[in-house]
């Protein structure tokens, strides 16, 4: 069975709406077969989808397709993550459980005394 990329991705539960899977195709996120792609480009069984979400990337061969969206139990029948993609995962998991997540790790603005904690750091 023929079915779109976009579809595809948030059938089998890789992203959570079909917009998001759209925006990521349309923003270069979303490859097939190393190759760029459309949300409407046609996907058969044996193509290899790669993806970035967030931090992570992501390799999968496509084992299956159907219709509609699949209960999580069934998501394992539709598509197969290569060995490579598995270990890359794992290992940016042990880097970031050893050296912290970048960014800010704050909400909102600053309190006075983290503005003070700021400027005693920044000052010479």
């Amino acid at each position: 069975m023929a079915i779109r990329l976009d579809k595809w991705l948030w059938v089998s539960r890789l992203y959570r709406t079909r917009t998001l899977a759209t925006q990521a195709v349309s923003g270069g996120k979303v490859r097939v077969n190393r190759q760029p792609a459309k949300p409407a480009r046609v996907l058969r069984l044996g193509d290899e989808i790669s993806l970035h979400r967030g931090d992570e990337s992501i390799t999968v061969v496509m084992r299956g397709s159907v219709g509609q969206r699949v209960p999580a139990k069934a998501v394992s029948a539709l598509y197969e993550e290569t060995a490579d993609s598995i270990a890359a995962r794992l290992a940016a998991r042990e880097r970031h459980a050893l050296t912290g997540w970048s960014g800010f790790a704050g909400k909102g603005r600053p309190t006075k005394r983290d503005r003070r904690a700021l400027d005693n750091l920044t000052k010479p």
